[in-house]
């Protein structure tokens, strides 16, 4: 087994029994980003050198000590880029480190890269980036997903033991579907956002992508906890995730929602997801259907919300105190305009305009108010299942990966295909999606990885990843 595809729990035992030096393991990935970052563009800027002084500093007695860890481009790491993949902060260095960042340092992580996504977190292929394309490790023709695709991407393609992402809308969970790796969006306000660039405050959450249940698990143990700079941060214990992930599922019951298995999935998609669910009956859950009618209001919901709330974080790029500033303005109001003009790219412009609109006197009732009413509908539904299930099993995506360009001119295509990820983030509930099989697009090319979502009550990320872990040892 190479170095680089084994698990995080494999890789310590060898660092504790100084089989395998920091050093050694830095260099190991360092060597596989300059030979595989080319072809598939997962990270936008990595330093090799300040990685090798991190590792000489690391205690390996800790429990994520000398593991690197990849992060994506909007969680702050002192002292490196963090861009958000635009040109409004291509020159941009964090000034200190984020809540997540922190807490791995803690455990004894090192922070490795930068890793690649949407531009400020707006998409979900990844080919809104200003700063590179990412492409899919399994067929380098087809996009990552997004926005988190540089982690995934880089977890898939052997690139990174594991990553940190960030989920608005399903940013963690798609792509990780789309490359055939585990993702995990937490309920909200159990991982800081302290350091997170904003896109929607209400709906942003930092979480893990790794090759398995048991890394995402052990990555989780040392993420979550209070952090009195959030002021969403949860006055939550902690929690050992990798307790009961030999617990297996007899005796759960499964809810299988009918508006989530609709008409347009694809047919290789639902036989792969239908297949697991199958799988999860035989080691002894119980399926049972439960409804979540306002499931077809969920997508239209998020496009009001989430650029309402990007129209009011993303103000703050104005060029004054930080970030690009145009050269070509002649007076203040030039100056805004130009900026933003330069700086932001077009996807990143169009839910500005939609987010201003929304909040524009005269449409505030009739939009943003009216979503939020849709938000505390979806909510509610959820709430109502959970009285008669333990979890909700979905696929996490209608689709395999797409060819890029292929929904590029279309906007409201690709918003659509977050239509199973997103009610999760309305409802702020914990979410993880892991691999469940393969689909042949055309006889010839690469199998493509499909994921199965899994959406749990509020702080119960434990039993998904117990769901998780019985499901990957079923279908190894």
């Amino acid at each position: 087994m190479s170095l680089l595809t084994q698990s995080l729990s494999q890789l310590q035992l060898q660092l504790r029994n100084r089989q395998l030096s920091p050093q050694e393991l830095v260099h190991a990935l360092c060597d596989a980003i300059e030979a595989g970052n080319e072809a598939i563009g997962a990270y936008l800027s990595w330093d090799r050198e300040d990685a090798l002084r991190q590792a000489a500093a690391a205690d390996v007695n800790l429990p994520l000590g000398g593991l690197p860890i990849g992060i994506k481009d909007n969680i702050q790491v002192l002292g490196q880029p963090c861009t958000c993949a635009s040109r409004m902060l291509e020159h941009y260095r964090a000034p200190y480190d984020a809540g997540a960042t922190t807490r791995l340092r803690e455990a004894g992580a090192i922070a490795l890269g930068r890793l690649n996504m949407d531009e400020f977190a707006m998409g979900s292929s990844t080919e809104n980036s200003a700063l590179g394309q990412t492409r899919n490790p399994r067929d380098l023709r087809r996009i990552p997903g997004g926005s988190s695709g540089g982690s995934a991407a880089a977890v898939a393609g052997s690139l990174a033991l594991a990553a940190l992402g960030s989920d608005t809308g399903g940013s963690i969970r798609q792509p990780a579907a789309l490359c055939g790796c585990v993702g995990l969006k937490p309920t909200y306000g159990r991982i800081s956002r302290y350091g997170l660039v904003a896109f929607a405050s209400s709906l942003d959450q930092i979480g893990p992508l790794t090759r398995t249940t048991a890394d995402c698990a052990l990555l989780l143990n040392h993420l979550c906890g209070h952090d009195p700079r959030d002021s969403t941060s949860l006055e939550a214990s902690s929690e050992d995730f990798t307790r009961h992930l030999n617990t297996g599922v007899r005796g759960l019951r499964i809810g299988m929602p009918a508006e989530y298995f609709i008409d347009g999935i694809h047919p290789g998609v639902r036989q792969a997801v239908d297949r697991a669910i199958a799988k999860l009956s035989e080691l002894g859950a119980e399926i049972v259907p439960v409804r979540l009618p306002h499931t077809e209001v969920a997508v239209s919901t998020y496009y009001i919300i989430a650029p309402a709330e990007a129209s009011a974080n993303l103000a703050r790029f104005d060029g004054v105190r930080f970030g690009h500033r145009s050269a070509r303005a002649q007076d203040l109001m030039e100056h805004y305009q130009f900026t933003r003009q330069e700086g932001f790219g077009d996807e990143v412009k169009r839910r500005i305009l939609l987010g201003t609109y929304v909040l524009s006197s005269g449409y505030y009732d009739a939009y943003y108010l009216k979503a939020q009413r849709a938000r505390s509908l979806i909510r509610q539904d959820f709430q109502q299942a959970f009285e008669k299930v333990d979890c909700i099993v979905s696929p996490t995506t209608p689709q395999p990966a797409h060819l890029l360009g292929a929904l590029k001119d279309d906007p409201l295509a690709a918003y659509l295909e977050d239509i199973f990820t997103i009610p999760a983030n309305l409802a702020g509930l914990p979410a993880l999606s892991l691999p469940c099989g393969e689909v042949i697009p055309q006889p010839g090319e690469p199998a493509l990885p499909v994921g199965l979502q899994l959406i749990g009550k509020p702080m119960d990320e434990a039993r998904l990843l117990q769901i998780s872990a019985a499901l990957e040892q079923a279908l190894a």
